[in-house]
């Protein structure tokens, strides 16, 4: 049995990968957890529904499907953060780069 994925699932994969980055470079350090999981649980969600809507389906688009596409994907960027991207200070510098907090002089 050969088990083959479509392209658009392996570039889910890699946008799974690259979510949590982006949430660094668009909130600050100050910003509340909460809110940062709730950024990362929406964006996840958005792309396990374009992930199953690229996919290699047919004319049949199941819900079903991208609801689990969006839990994996949320999954694999939660463990992407705490086990790469925070360890080696990535997450970090993200967060250091785009958005700021008011700086008073």
């Amino acid at each position: 049995m050969t088990v083959t994925l479509d392209n658009a699932y392996w570039l889910g994969l890699l946008v799974s990968v690259v979510l949590p980055v982006l949430v660094g470079l668009v909130t600050t350090r100050v910003t509340h957890a909460g809110v940062k999981a709730v950024l990362l649980l929406a964006l996840s969600t958005v792309n396990g529904f374009l992930v199953e809507y690229a996919g290699p389906h047919g004319d049949d688009y199941s819900v079903q499907t991208a609801a689990i596409l969006a839990l994996v994907s949320f999954a694999v960027s939660v463990l992407t953060h705490f086990g790469l991207l925070k360890p080696t200070g990535i997450s970090g510098k993200a967060q250091d780069t785009l958005v700021t907090a008011g700086r008073h002089s």
